[in-house]
């Protein structure tokens, strides 16, 4: 079958072209933030979850069999951890932003969302009939214009999306003045928290810890800082509760592992118990952009993006690194803007100083080749 080879081939001229490799040298590409995907407590909570049940997969949707014990406690104690109403487990973050906003906004309601988000929400933003407004990154006053406009065309209610933490830039959302701006027009702030939940806040729940908007909803991806997999959207009892019977992406998919449920819950309970893990991470993300981006400000975040510009040349740095043990990725268009191809380097706990700065050194002599 021929069909698609004249587009492969296309992507590849343009440097574009994907493939899968397997992990190999010093981790600085994963999002395993605080090191927990191999932590020895995750592997005794499902071990225990599979003697206590012996349930390895759901066996059907939560609404048909589907629901476990295992999801029921991990959501009590994920509404309760987070300061929420309630909270609702998705099989992946791409699937519980696409539920939130294929299922949230309807016809006489309004989206804005940042013009940098990620791209599940904007699949669920197409996917509602909702109109939608694109705000500039990070840009209040862009947020506020297109809030003012979205009333003065009759919006019945409207919905702002933001990340708190952005994935290829790594730099913060203002997110206290985003909630205040939200509250002056009534809207309901849905953040997705997949790069801060497990790192930042006063207790590690993110950047939203704290915000006064009561209508406010959070997605906190599991798969990151927390090391197992899946998302978890907490918020007001009633928007759960309408999530479970309108989300079709959660209605009619199988859900999550009862034994990955019992994971993330004990992942929390360690971002509770080893508060040191989050500390470091920052510790080296400050070092990290120094070592790396030293004419750059820091961003704040473990998140370090070193721009190259070209696809060619962003690939050919990368297998560089790769080849002196370093696992470093290159980011391209679609996933970043036109002439922005870059390395996304990410720290995590497990780092130390002489790694980075070795890392440093080999990005320093790829670049003068």
């Amino acid at each position: 079958m021929q069909f698609f080879a004249p587009e492969i081939e296309k992507l590849r001229r343009m440097h574009r072209h994907r493939t899968l490799a397997l992990p190999s040298g010093l981790d600085f590409t994963s999002n395993d933030y605080l090191g927990l995907s191999r932590h020895p407590a995750l592997r005794e909570a499902i071990i225990a979850a599979l003697d206590d049940d012996g349930f390895v997969g759901a066996g059907g949707s939560r609404l048909l069999r589907g629901h476990h014990r295992a999801h029921e406690r991990l959501e009590a104690f994920a509404a309760q951890f987070f300061g929420a109403e309630k909270a609702l487990y998705f099989g992946s973050g791409f699937l519980a932003n696409f539920a939130l906003f294929s299922t949230l906004p309807e016809r006489h309601d309004a989206v804005i969302f940042d013009e940098r988000i990620h791209a599940s929400v904007k699949e669920g933003v197409h996917a509602s009939p909702a109109p939608r407004y694109k705000a500039t990154h990070n840009d209040v006053a862009s947020f506020e214009a297109a809030m003012a406009r979205a009333r003065g065309k009759g919006a019945k209610r409207i919905f702002v999306a933001v990340e708190s933490i952005y994935s290829m830039d790594g730099d913060l959302a203002p997110l206290i003045e985003l909630d205040v701006a939200a509250r002056k027009f009534g809207a309901v702030l849905i953040v997705d928290e997949a790069h801060a939940t497990g790192v930042f806040g006063p207790r590690g729940r993110g950047l939203s810890e704290g915000l006064q908007n009561q209508t406010a909803i959070a997605v906190h991806t599991c798969g990151k800082a927390l090391g197992v997999a899946g998302a978890l959207v907490t918020g007001p009892a009633e928007t759960i509760d309408y999530l479970i019977n309108k989300a079709r992406p959660f209605i009619y998919s199988t859900a999550p592992p009862p034994m990955l449920a019992a994971a993330v819950e004990r992942a929390l309970r360690l971002v509770n118990e080893e508060p040191w893990r989050r500390a470091r991470v920052l510790e080296l993300a400050r070092f990290a952009h120094g070592e790396l981006c030293p004419d750059g400000d820091f961003t704040g975040s473990q998140i370090v993006p070193v721009i190259l510009g070209s696809e060619e040349r962003t690939l050919y740095i990368a297998r560089a690194l790769q080849e002196q043990g370093f696992d470093v990725r290159a980011i391209r268009p679609p996933t970043v803007p036109e002439g922005t191809s870059r390395l996304r380097v990410s720290i995590n706990a497990g780092h130390n100083e002489d790694q980075i700065a070795a890392l440093a050194g080999a990005l320093r002599g790829s670049m003068a080749r």
